[in-house]
């Protein structure tokens, strides 16, 4: 996982420097895990996708400066998630009633779990983390399904290395909790 944040600081510096190249190399190694992890956020693919184009919007307009203190990744899903919270906050007041809009893109969010999470019981994994709070979805796919650190997760989610531990250990037993009801075995998990 190391050499990934590497590639994608390295085709930032490429961007930032004049190379547009740089920039589409880093939505084609981010945006699918990216999409998915606004998704543990929003709990709605196509909010997740439109905020994914939205933070690398971001990056091409502000050029944020990235300092290297954590990888690319975390940095980026940072960035991610702050778009995220922004949308959150602006739609508080809106309830969501377009459910009939939403008929269209559910073949595409099918498409998409599948072609990232490829297997049944990862589908059935992914289903059971749906309905677990939103920190806990978060902790659960920042650690587990993108590799980070304690330390990269909590910089992602504002914070500290021990209070990831806490909410991954309670995280973990809500899932456990979760996937006892959707009858997955002990072995399984």
């Amino acid at each position: 996982m190391g050499n990934d944040s590497d590639n994608g600081a390295g085709s930032y510096r490429r961007f930032l420097s004049g190379d547009d190249d740089g920039l589409a190399a880093i939505v084609n190694e981010y945006r699918e895990g990216l999409i998915l992890y606004l998704q543990s956020l929003v709990a709605n693919l196509y909010m997740a996708e439109e905020l994914a184009e939205e933070t690398f919007f971001r990056l091409m307009v502000k050029k944020p400066r990235f300092s290297g203190k954590s990888s690319f990744k975390s940095w980026l899903y940072a960035i991610g998630r702050h778009v995220a919270i922004d949308h959150l906050r602006r739609n508080a007041k809106l309830a969501d009633t377009r459910v009939e809009d939403m008929a269209e893109y559910l073949a595409d969010e099918t498409d998409l779990e599948r072609a990232y999470i490829r297997s049944e019981q990862r589908i059935r994994l992914h289903r059971a983390m749906e309905k677990l709070i939103p920190d806990y979805r978060q902790v659960l796919w920042l650690v587990y399904f993108e590799e980070l650190s304690h330390e990269e997760a909590g910089s992602v989610m504002k914070k500290n290395s021990r209070q990831i531990t806490n909410l991954l250990y309670r995280a973990k037993q809500s899932l456990r909790t979760e996937l006892e009801k959707e009858g997955f075995s002990d072995e399984e998990f």
